[in-house]
Order: structure tokens, then sequence, then C-alpha cells
């Protein structure tokens, strides 16, 4: 197991490697297509290969003409399969980050929980590598508060690194009698201002179980809810059942988690902080 992974990964690094060329190779049949349709003359860099790059043109269609990343393919079959994930956390877990990580594992469809214990980020990885889950999810917290959460997608990446703020747990909210029961089957989205929902299955149109991702200032706000149409379809009632958080993206690798070496797609400087109106992750 160990060197098929191993030589998947040089497999991976290397069409990663090709992509360069790739680009350079499509920039240049670009510049033919335009100068072709404008009736420019080729550019004079491109006319020795002029016959050769129009060949290759002519062959294309619209799923060949633009390359594709490789770091896109990750979740190119992304729908084809449910995901499958592991949801652990840091070593030595409070209470309140335990309670925070059971009720998360009822959020995410397919999810199984694993007390960390002495195990070390290289060998959970391999774990779920040989077990084939689609993505690892790392809670962390300070001094008994949930600040920290690691996803990532396997088996060769990317990760995201999230800050958690303001969370409240089922246990937590103070309306005992509004809150709803926690079903299982798989939710509905609400996505505001962005679209990734790759962690979760496609639900049956009558589920009753709303999960809402509402990107505010490169925020995340996280929403659970059931609804019952008890009146009618023009009386709803909405009943929330925790958990409640709020996300702030704060980097993103393009390895997996235990990948020190991992090249970084995004990081979140403190410059950024600044720039009030300029939103990286929405509109």
């Amino acid at each position: 197991m160990l060197r098929r992974n191993q030589r998947l990964r040089r497999e991976y690094l290397y069409r990663k490697s090709l992509e360069g060329k790739e680009r350079l190779l499509y920039e240049k049949k670009r510049k033919i297509k335009e100068a072709l349709e404008e009736g420019k003359p080729i550019p004079t860099e491109l006319r020795n290969e002029e016959a050769a790059l129009r060949q290759e043109i002519d062959l294309e269609d619209d799923h060949t003409a633009i390359p594709k990343s490789v770091i896109d393919d990750e979740y190119a079959k992304a729908s084809e399969r449910e995901p499958k994930i592991l949801l652990t956390t840091s070593r030595d877990p409070s209470q309140p980050l335990t309670q925070f990580t059971k009720e998360l594992k009822f959020v995410f469809p397919n999810a199984e929980r694993m007390n960390r214990g002495g195990q070390i980020i290289s060998e959970i990885v391999e774990s779920c590598r040989a077990r084939e889950f689609t993505d690892l999810l790392l809670v962390h917290e300070h001094r008994g508060v949930p600040d920290g959460l690691i996803v990532c997608h396997l088996p060769y990446g990317p990760t995201a690194y999230f800050g958690l703020h303001n969370v409240v747990t089922r246990h937590d909210i103070k309306d005992k009698d509004s809150i709803g029961t926690m079903p299982g089957v798989y939710p509905h989205l609400i996505l505001d201002n962005f679209t990734t929902k790759h962690l979760f299955p496609v639900p049956k149109p009558d589920s009753k179980r709303i999960i809402t991702f509402a990107n505010q200032s490169d925020y995340i706000s996280f929403r659970h809810h059931v609804y019952d149409k008890q009146g009618g379809p023009k009386s709803i009632e909405l009943k929330e059942i925790g958990p409640r958080f709020e996300l702030r993206l704060y980097q993103v690798k393009l390895g997996t988690v235990e990948q020190k070496e991992a090249q970084n797609e995004w990081v979140l400087r403190p410059y950024m902080n600044t720039t009030k109106k300029r939103k990286f992750l929405g509109d």
C-alpha cells in the first residue's frame, strides 16, 4: 500500500508539472485562432509552428480545447460517489470539543468519528486512504473552546484551514422547547455567495432537513434547521436543531494535511484585514 501511494503521488506530481507546458501550448493556439478570426497575420514567433498548431486546433472540441488542471480533477468525480468522511479532534480533547464533534458527525452524512488517542496525523491519513475515505476533518480547540477546523480532501488534497468562531452546540441553545430532533436524512443545502458542496451527498426531494452556508464578508455562517408544513404549503414552521458557528478560511494547501512541504495555494495575510471592499470567497 505504501509503495502504491508513493507511485500514485509521483504520477500526480508529474501530471501537475505538465500543466505549465500545456498552458503555454494553449496560449500559442489561442493567438493563432485570434489571428485567423480577425484576419491578421500570424505572429512572427509562431510561424514555424503554425502548421502543427493549426492541425491540433482542427482536432480539438469543447472538452479538449481548454487545458484542465490536475488540482481541479481532484473534485471532477465528486458527484459520482457519495462522500465518506472521517471526523477526529486534537489530542486529549475537552468535553466541549467532544460534544461539538459528536454533533458534527450528525451534520455530515456518512461521517465516522474516531477518538484520536496517540495517533499522529500521517498515520490517520494513511488509514483514511486505505479505507477509501474521501475527506478528513480535524477539529481543534483553545482552552476548551473549539477554534479550528481542517478539511483535507483525499487522497492528494487540497487542504483548507478554517477558524471557528461563535460556536453554539445543541446543548448550549437556551430555548430547549424550540429545538427539533436531529434527523438522519440527507439535507438540502442553501449556499449564499459560493457553491462548494462536496462534503454532502444528494438529498431526496422530500427531505425536510436544511443546512445553510451563508458567506458574508468572508465569514461563513453555518445554520442547521428542519421544517414542517403543518398548515399546508403556505404555512411552514422552521426549527433550529444546531449546532451553529461561523467559519473563516485562512489557508489553502495543495497537498494533504500531513505534508509540511506542500505548496500554499492561498493564505490570509495580515494586510488583507484592511481591504474592506474586497471579498476573497465571494462577491
